[in-house]
């Protein structure tokens, strides 16, 4: 016929217009046909049937993500020789399940750790129920934020009142610094008690902590003496007064 790939494009689309192979296909077809291969059925293929989802397959992959939980998808599917979006698949689809990123703590505690921590908090409870007002009185709590050398201003912040035919206010973009320092807070219902500044190039670790606890003992102390000396210097100014208005009357 004496045809281009186009031309043969052109008369099918014409003679079959819902069901004519795409001009890509149509070219294939001409570069096989230059090759003597007249067949327009693909080749076959070498290799597993595409058909992987299977009740073998899904207990295997199964019991691979059960000895291992950070098996990777390749790994499973190099085992099984299947593909890794089968692999995927029937994670995701039939055992319904995802990889998820450990959540960071601090540390795992020891089962007697975890002990001391109910044992504490059971105490406490009791302290609780015993004087409500005397507990929150003696109460101490601690906590620890990253203080940046420079804080960005909020959307609220940058608020600004404007008229209605006037521009909206523009700021350019900036970033927290990178120069930032720890700050530990201890306080209670009376105010803050202290507050310790981590050290540049110091190490949070349990020497921290524990120097940590023992200048807050130092501080309740120093305030606990501060107000006993404060409770009797206004004991003394009451009789004091007293006696005055005896000797007057």
């Amino acid at each position: 016929m004496k045809k281009s790939a186009a031309d043969t494009k052109k008369w099918l689309d014409e003679c079959y217009p819902d069901s004519a192979s795409g001009e890509a296909t149509i070219r294939k077809w001409f570069a096989k046909f230059r090759t003597g291969h007249m067949s327009t059925e693909d080749d076959e293929r070498s290799g597993r049937p595409k058909e992987a989802v299977t009740d073998e397959n899904v207990k295997k992959i199964h019991k691979i993500i059960l000895n291992d939980r950070k098996v990777k998808l390749l790994e499973i599917a190099n085992t099984l020789k299947i593909s890794k979006e089968r692999v995927g698949h029937i994670i995701h689809e039939y055992l319904d399940m995802r990889k998820l990123c450990a959540k960071w703590v601090p540390r795992e505690l020891t089962i007697d750790q975890k002990q001391q921590r109910i044992d504490d908090s059971e105490q406490c409870l009791e302290l609780l129920h015993r004087n409500r007002t005397d507990f929150f009185c003696r109460y101490i709590t601690m906590d620890e934020t990253w203080l940046h050398h420079h804080t960005l201003e909020s959307n609220r912040q940058s608020a600004e009142w404007t008229a209605r035919d006037e521009p909206t206010p523009k700021r350019g973009k900036t970033q927290q610094s990178a120069g930032k320092v720890m700050a530990s807070v201890f306080w209670d219902t009376h105010g803050i008690i202290f507050i310790d500044y981590l050290e540049k190039e110091k190490t949070i670790n349990s020497d921290y902590y524990i120097a940590l606890l023992e200048r807050l003992t130092d501080e309740i102390a120093k305030k606990t003496t501060s107000f006993e000396e404060e409770k009797s210097s206004v004991s003394s100014r009451q009789r004091t007064v007293s006696q005055v208005n005896e000797y007057d009357s």
